[in-house]
């Protein structure tokens, strides 16, 4: 290794990031199914559907934006899946972490 590539680099001034003008994801999808309030539980194609037309987001970038969070919040369990396998499989609920959360009050 030489001394020139152990040197760093001058960084440029870089800009604040400027707020996204929605919430996070698992906000919007949050919002989404219980607004939507599918008994056997919203697809992922409804709640992108949901979150388009309330939402300014990209489309395109949504897309993959929507399938992570969902991925996410299934491991985290704020959300679950309508069913294992079979008819209902691409469908989601929320977990039952997200319905104490909200309920939740602080005790003085």
């Amino acid at each position: 290794m030489s001394d020139a590539a152990k040197a760093p680099k001058a960084k440029k001034a870089t800009k604040p990031k400027a707020p996204a003008a929605h919430p996070k994801y698992s906000v919007m999808i949050a919002a989404a199914i219980s607004s939507l309030k599918d008994r056997t539980g919203s697809s992922r194609q409804a709640i992108m559907k949901y979150i388009c037309a309330n939402y300014k987001v990209d489309a395109a970038k949504a897309a993959v934006h929507l399938r992570m969070a969902l991925k996410r919040g299934v491991a985290a369990g704020t959300l679950k899946m309508a069913r294992a396998s079979g008819k209902g499989a691409g469908s989601y609920r929320l977990g039952e972490k997200a319905k104490p959360a909200a309920k939740k009050a602080k005790k003085p």
